[in-house]
This record gives C-alpha cells, sequence and structure tokens, in this order.
C-alpha cells in the first residue's frame, strides 16, 4: 500500500519533472524508470560484490567494469549537475566511449528482461539542473523490499489516469484485481495478456500468488516457473514494453516473457494452444484492414473489429481447458453482424461460456463512457455450456461521473462470492442482481448476451389521486394564496 511519504516524494519528482520542461505522462515515468533502473542496477552490484567479498570469490557477470565505476549510481549521485548531466549524455573515452545511458541500453539477459527492450530509448531529461533534482529526490526513497518497490511503482503508472488522453492504457486496478480474483490463478498456470500495456495484469496476478501462496515459494520448481515461464505480455509498443518490463521487475518477476509485436499480425500466427489463462482488456476502439490481420483470426471470425479479433485470437491461444477473462464492451454482446453472431455462437456452442458481468459505463471514465462486460470463459472446443452466469453491477466502489471519487458502493466482493458459487444460484430469479440463464434459452435470443435481455424488471404500481380530487387540492392552495395577498395587502395600508 502506497504511504503517504513514498506518495508526497512520487508526487514532488513527477511534478519537478513537469516545471523542468516535460509535460508528456508518458515521457515522465519513462526517464523516471531509466533512473530507478540505474539505482537497481547499482544495488544489484553492490549485493553481489558483498556477497563475493564474503566468499571470497570474483564477481561473475558484472553489470560495471572497473572502468565504468563512474556510471554507478552512488558514484554519480554525488557529483555536480554538470558532471552528473555530461555522463550521461557525452561519451566517455576510457570507458568504450560510452556512457552511463548508452552503457545502460548495452546491457543484456545480466540486467534483467527490461534492458532487452532498451533498443531505441531515449534520453530526454534536457539540462543538468532537472537531472540533479530528480536523482537527488529519487536517492531518498526507500525502496528495501519488493511491496514497497510495486507500490511505488504502481502509484506512478496510477499517474498515467490523470494525465491526458494516455488513460486508454490503463485498466482500472480494482477492476483487474476482481478479474483476477474470480480466476484464481493456479501453481501451473501460465498467464497471457495478449494486449499488456504496463502488465497490469500480469502483476496483479502475481501479486495474487504472493498474498494466498505463499508457500508455494517453498519449491524451487515454482520459483523457477514464476520468474520465467508464468507470465508472458504481448505489447506493440516500445515505450509501453519498457514501462510492463520495470513493472514486473519491481514487482518480483525477474524474467518474464515479454513479446514485441501486434498480437493480430502474421508475426503472431505461432502463438497456438500456449497458455493455461489469459487476462486481457485488449483494445476495442478500431478496425484493422484484412492485410494487416493474421490470416487463422479471420477463419473464426471474419471482421475488421479489434474487439472481436481479440476475442479469436484469445481462443486460438489458450489450451484445452484454458480460461480466460477478458474485458469487452456491450455491443459485442449484443451486436446483430454476423460477426457478431458468429463470435458469441462460437463461445457458447463451440466452448463452456462461464459468466457475462455488466459494468456500468462509468468504470473507464473520464476517459471512455462506453458500457463494458466481462466474459469468462473455458476453452473446450467440444461445447460445454449449460447456463450462463449474468451479474448486474451497479457500483464498483467509486462514483461513475468524470471524478471518480471513492464511495461506500462495491458490487466486487459480491460479484468474486457469488462467481465462486455460481452453480447454486439457479434459485435467483431474474430480479436479482445475479442469475442463471440456460443454453436453450441464449440460443432462442440469437445468442444476444445482453443482460437486460434476461433480467426482469419489477415496476412498482404507482397510485394517483383523481382529477378531481387534484383539482381541489389546486382550488384549496389558490384560496390561500388569496388569502395571503388581502392579508400583506391590509398590512400595507
Amino acid at each position: 500500500m502506497v504511504t503517504g511519504e513514498l506518495k508526497s516524494q512520487v508526487d514532488k519528482i513527477w511534478e519537478t519533472f513537469w516545471t523542468g520542461g516535460i509535460s508528456n505522462p508518458l515521457t515522465v515515468i519513462e526517464q523516471f524508470t531509466f533512473l530507478l533502473f540505474l539505482r537497481r542496477l547499482d544495488e544489484n552490484q553492490l549485493l553481489a560484490e558483498k556477497k563475493a567479498n564474503l566468499l571470497g570469490s570474483a564477481i561473475k557477470s558484472p553489470l560495471y567494469t572497473p572502468a565504468q565505476e563512474r556510471f554507478r549510481w552512488h558514484s554519480f549521485v554525488n557529483k555536480d549537475p554538470e558532471t552528473m548531466f555530461d555522463l550521461f549524455t557525452k561519451p566517455q573515452t576510457d570507458a568504450d566511449n560510452l556512457n552511463v545511458f548508452e552503457h545502460m541500453k548495452q546491457l543484456g539477459n545480466e540486467a534483467g528482461v527490461f534492458a532487452q527492450y532498451m533498443k531505441g530509448a531515449t534520453f530526454m531529461i534536457p539540462h543538468p539542473k532537472l537531472l540533479d533534482q530528480v536523482v537527488q529526490m529519487i536517492a531518498k526513497i526507500q525502496m528495501d523490499d519488493r511491496d514497497t518497490k510495486g507500490d511505488l511503482y504502481e502509484y506512478l503508472l496510477s499517474k498515467i489516469a490523470t494525465a491526458g488522453t494516455n488513460g486508454q492504457f490503463r485498466t482500472p486496478r480494482h477492476i483487474i484485481k476482481m478479474m483476477v480474483e474470480m480466476m484464481q490463478p493456479t501453481q501451473e498456470d501460465t498467464i497471457c495478456d495478449p494486449a499488456c500495456g504496463t502488465a497490469g495484469f500480469l502483476v496483479a496476478a502475481g501479486e495474487y500468488v504472493h498474498q494466498h501462496h505463499p508457500d508455494w515459494f517453498h519449491d524451487a520448481a515454482f520459483t523457477a516457473h514464476y520468474n520465467k515461464d508464468m507470465f508472458t505480455g504481448i505489447e506493440f509498443d516500445a515505450t509501453m514494453l519498457r514501462i510492463a518490463a520495470m513493472n514486473l521487475q519491481l514487482h518480483g518477476i525477474d524474467h518474464p516473457q515479454l513479446i514485441a509485436r501486434d498480437a493480430l499480425s502474421e508475426a503472431n500466427a505461432d502463438s497456438r494452444d500456449q497458455f493455461s489463462l489469459v487476462l486481457a482488456n485488449p483494445p476495442f476502439k478500431g478496425s484493422l484492414d484484412y492485410d494487416g490481420v493474421e490470416s487463422s483470426l479471420l477463419t473464426t471470425v471474419k471482421t475488421k473489429k479489434t474487439e472481436l479479433l481479440f476475442l479469436g485470437l484469445i481462443l486460438r491461444m489458450l489450451k484445452v481447458g484454458g480460461r480466460c477473462a477478458v474485458i469487452v464492451p456491450d455491443g459485442v454482446l449484443f451486436g446483430s453482424s454476423n460477426a457478431h453472431v458468429q463470435i458469441r455462437k462460437t463461445l457458447i456452442q463451440g466452448h463452456k461460456l462461464e459468466a457475462v458481468i455488466s459494468m456500468p459505463s462509468g468504470v473507464f471514465r473520464p476517459y471512455a463512457g462506453v458500457s463494458t462486460a466481462v466474459l469468462v470463459f473455458t476453452k473446450t472446443n467440444h461445447g460445454g455450456t449449460d447456463n450462463v452466469w449474468f451479474y448486474d453491477m451497479q457500483a464498483d466502489g467509486y462514483s461513475l461521473d468524470d471524478k471518480r471519487s471513492q464511495i461506500k458502493d462495491n458490487d466486487i466482493a459480491d460479484i468474486i462470492t457469488r462467481y465462486q458459487n455460481r452453480q447454486t444460484e439457479a434459485h435467483r430469479s431474474r430480479t436479482e442482481q445475479s442469475f442463471l440463464v440456460p443454453l436453450v434459452e441464449i440460443e432462442e435470443n440469437n445468442w444476444d448476451l445482453s443482460i437486460n435481455r434476461y433480467k426482469q424488471v419489477v415496476y412498482e404500481q404507482v397510485q394517483h389521486d383523481s382529477p378531481a380530487k387534484i383539482i381541489a387540492e389546486i382550488e384549496r392552495l389558490d384560496a390561500e394564496r388569496t388569502q395571503a395577498l388581502l392579508v400583506l395587502k391590509g398590512l400595507l395600508a
């Protein structure tokens, strides 16, 4: 949890970037990330040096050579601003013509997954004063454990959602956590987000394991699986990929599989039957040319709409028995085009659709007012849908206007509890917030998954007075008004 002090420190650094001339929120986060990474590199080598001294041995694959000593955080943090800036921007002839930033970019796997995605990274801090101010403030942040590092970065990423149009990249963290809690990641899971952005779903899945199953880490085989094979993210934007890599590393996931490619393109054609769990909020505003879409996806659903193509992609990526929780726009639930009907029929008739959680339109405000839903399904290749569980979310703990202020009303805990016990919900009537709908009824409604198609609304009968009684009441009030005016005139006479 972010403490007041940590929040204040991040706020001050953010403000310093802005007043120093860097106003794009993603640029601020990226430059902040570079400096955090440099501090982390030095801390890792200091730890390796301490172990080597205790054992009386040399460090294997050091991150810094003796000639690069000045590139280390603990060294340049004490330099004057101009000297520090030169170390970041000018080649050092006695250190292989590198500088602090170029040295960071050429590090390999030994520095972790973040270093693998530094190609194309640019140092954009414009002047010595700003660099010195930010470095000194970052140096004061206490980052002694995984939780603190993760909390710091999560709070930093929350700034995206309060800083302009880039909020589209960020799914509300309480919605992500709800989806993870519903899916309950297992020890053997391989988890993928095919449009990972800042890796919020992958981080939340990792945190779920730490919170609910810390004993799993006593098993060396699971720890190796957790750090290398358990988490896969696909993202085509290089900046977002770097941010995702740092987010995962600061949350203790050292070597996740991060893939730099467009998930819907031919480059991703080999992603088949790989994952046991997909968690995603893929982009759902846009369309692609058929030429830009991987051909096998078009055999599942012939469409240019990204939200439908991603559902086809997820089905292809899942192993048989694999599960998915994915956010979709409401149009997916009731759209009448051939593609809309086809993908719903495929999910319901060809696999096992478990649940539809209808969310209010304010969940993604202030950046989008579109209504959305969470679809939960299991890939079977042979059907299995008998009843679909519907839930009508009314509140998510925040106001549904642009301010998104915290409120008491919150259905999330109820959703998780009822979902885990959904087979006992057959007794619930269609007037309640959740209920089961049988397959045959959905089929009869052209595979429509809109909750309003099945929910029953109870209308209260209101008794109105007769017109004669209403007229009499108006006449009585009019007489009282006339009498009051006469009294007032008498007082003024």
